[in-house]
């Protein structure tokens, strides 16, 4: 039993993705890159008049990629519960078999099977044949190019919803305009306002494609505009994006993206607090803290489990990595120059990231309240949302 234990981890270690250092599980990516590949060769070449002369050759091997891709599908079912070990046996099979990754690998295979059980059904089977491509995805989610795009657009998500939000805006502003003027002119290309979509479409995005244009003077006026806006607008989220890999290599040249920053907090013993006089390893810390170092006078100390904590003393407590929030505190110095000096809390509008839930003046924390007046050397606690 143990001997077959350890052979079905083994081999799901080899159909795993990116173990660089597994030389049978790198062969084997190799191994299911060529097949993918030849697979989509087929469906591809398939499409071809001259396809039909090949096709004793064709179909044998499209039947082999086929089996291959099968067997790897029931081998990250039979293996699933080392992927998700947490869960029961029966609940990691179907956890992956509902995965995305799972209903692509499915979605592979049934496209060659279905055709035989419903004839009729042949010609929109063929179409998912185009799920094999993301079968690349998965495989190029295992090394590192893929997780650079994916983490740059991760980063830059906000801009980039926004940018797609003005795009949208701007797209559909141009549709009513080029319609309320296009509309008498030529009624049989702009019949509504949503005909006008697939001008604008091509405008702001620069394909041209000339199909549907405006023939009035003043149509042509507002289409040199909106093809100005359409430049600037599009150069948006290529900028951001460009921005974002820009920063991901300067920080991976700097040797910063290894490095985790951990959150912590620093616990004052003062007056008859409840852990005066006990050992470190006495002390009942809250569930998800753990102590990093204990401060006594200008000394700090690792912890120790023989340390007795005394008045005065300070612990320096850090948070295991655990539930990922949203947001996060950063701490602004209110300079004599800064725009905010003299404002209204309440009435300060460019901070719309977050909120401000602390100030820190002259030494002393003072809740902050919207008739405050902010004041140069002010420290604001500012919660950010991420």
């Amino acid at each position: 039993m143990k001997k077959n234990v350890s052979i079905k981890k083994r081999i799901f270690q080899i159909i795993q993705i990116g173990q660089k250092s597994d030389f049978a599980s790198c062969a084997f990516d190799l191994f299911i890159v060529s097949v993918i590949v030849t697979n989509l060769f087929i469906t591809f070449f398939q499409t071809f008049d001259q396809s039909a002369k090949y096709k004793d050759i064709l179909y044998p091997v499209e039947f082999a990629t086929i089996l291959i891709f099968l067997g790897e599908y029931i081998l990250r079912i039979w293996t699933a519960e080392y992927l998700y070990p947490k869960e029961t046996a029966v609940k990691a099979k179907l956890q992956f078999m509902l995965s995305f990754y799972g209903i692509v690998d499915l979605l592979t295979i049934l496209p060659f099977f279905l055709p035989f059980l419903f004839p009729s059904g042949a010609v929109a089977f063929r179409m998912f044949r185009v799920v094999r491509i993301f079968h690349l995805f998965r495989l190029n989610s295992g090394y590192d190019a893929f997780n650079v795009i994916t983490d740059v657009l991760k980063e830059k998500r906000q801009q980039l919803v926004s940018s797609v939000f003005l795009i949208g805006v701007l797209m559909m502003a141009s549709s009513m305009c080029m319609y309320s003027i296009e509309h008498e002119a030529q009624p049989e290309n702009f019949p509504n306002a949503f005909s006008g979509i697939w001008w604008s479409v091509s405008t702001l995005l620069t394909v041209g494609y000339g199909d549907i244009y405006p023939v009035t003077v003043f149509g042509k006026m507002m289409a040199i505009v909106i093809a100005f806006l359409g430049v600037g607008m599009v150069a948006i989220p290529t900028g951001i994006i460009s921005a974002g890999f820009m920063d991901y290599y300067s920080k991976a040249k700097e040797g910063k993206m290894s490095v985790r920053e951990e959150d912590i907090v620093t616990l004052a013993i003062t007056g008859k607090h409840a852990f005066i006089g006990k050992r470190m390893e006495e002390l009942r810390i809250p569930e998800g803290l753990y102590v990093a170092a204990l401060m006594r006078g200008n000394k700090i100390y690792p912890p120790q489990d023989a340390f007795v904590v005394r008045k005065d003393d300070c612990l320096v407590l850090g948070a295991t990595q655990g539930r990922k929030i949203p947001f996060q505190l950063q701490e602004l110095l209110v300079t004599t120059e800064h725009p905010w000096v003299g404002g209204v809390l309440g009435e300060l509008s460019e901070f719309r990231q977050g909120h401000i839930v602390m100030v820190k003046r002259d030494g002393r924390n003072v809740q902050p309240k919207e008739s405050m007046r902010v004041k140069a050397g002010d420290i604001m606690v500012l919660l950010e949302y991420k």
